[in-house]
């Protein structure tokens, strides 16, 4: 077992927007997206995380909390903007209670149909199973429920195209961490699965639930419900911490094992992208803020911000 650990250089991550990508580092983010004219426009944002201006926040499981939340908060204005310029809304970014709004919107579905649904389908089960058994089966529950979500909204066109640009952005990153130059052939022939990957996270999050909330206890469903909602920040700051181990350990064949599942699922939210689609999201990684391949490279087109 080859156990050695691997010095962690500054890394970039990104997200897929409609019709563009969005790509961050440490010292901020871009966002590039193609107009139905055709352009690649983007946007700046300098803006340091929340861990390095507060380092208290930077402490293990803590950190992956923090970390979740702006994912959130920047993943919602990004994904806004980004619909404003690929045409699908009238509003060009929402306002800060639009988006405490929203956030909290996502997060009560998210309880609804990954918390008090599968306690609720699961349990009839605790007669026959017992208590680890019921918990086994809401992991099971949850875990379908969430694979069948991703299945059906692959299937719709706008979403298709989402995961191509999702693919784009891996693979720029991909090309980027093995040192190639930011070409759309060099791109081209890159994975499009990436360890880092935020659907590896939330599948490493749904794992994690069934080993920790088996230690939850056999209460009644509504004390189930309650202290699953409460001890979710615990699973996701565990989650975090698993899911940065590839940066340290790439080699470690239980790390592969464990971050196995969710490059399996990148194979659904993730297609081939087009070369267009490429273009976009070396765009994006090009123009983050500091990012220290922009002198090397060469942007793909004239960029209007």
């Amino acid at each position: 077992m080859n156990n050695k650990k691997t010095p962690v250089p500054e890394y970039f991550g990104g997200q897929a927007l409609l019709e563009g990508v969005m790509m961050q580092g440490t010292q901020g983010y871009a966002m590039a997206v193609r107009t139905p004219g055709g352009r690649i426009v983007y946007k700046q944002t300098h803006r340091r995380k929340l861990t390095d201006r507060i380092p208290l926040l930077k402490l293990p499981l803590l950190r992956g909390i923090v970390a979740f939340c702006e994912s959130m908060y920047i993943g919602f204005g990004t994904l806004t903007w980004s619909a404003f310029q690929s045409g699908e809304e009238e509003e060009e970014q929402m306002s800060w209670k639009e988006m405490a709004v929203a956030i909290v919107g996502a997060l009560l579905l998210t309880i609804l149909f990954f918390v008090i649904l599968p306690v609720c389908l699961a349990s009839f089960s605790l007669q026959y199973v017992g208590p680890f058994g019921r918990s086994l089966l809401e992991g099971l529950i949850r875990i379908g429920l969430f694979l069948a979500y991703v299945l059906a909204i692959s299937r719709l066109p706008d979403i298709a195209r989402v995961f191509q640009y999702h693919g784009a952005e891996h693979k720029t990153i991909n090309a980027w961490e093995a040192g190639l130059p930011l070409t759309v052939s060099n791109i081209k022939r890159q994975s499009r699965l990436n360890c880092r990957c935020g659907t590896s996270f939330i599948f490493m999050s749904l794992l994690l639930m069934i080993i920790v909330f088996t230690f939850i206890g056999n209460y009644n469903p509504v004390q189930r419900i309650l202290t699953k909602i409460v001890a979710m920040p615990l699973v996701m700051g565990i989650a975090y911490e698993v899911f940065r181990l590839p940066l340290k350990y790439p080699n470690n064949p239980i790390i592969r094992v464990l971050t196995a599942p969710g490059l399996w699922l990148q194979k659904i939210t993730t297609k081939e992208p087009t070369a267009a689609q490429i273009e976009v999201a070396m765009a994006s990684l090009l123009l983050v803020p500091a990012f220290p391949g922009a002198a090397k490279n060469t942007l793909p087109h004239t960029l209007i911000s």
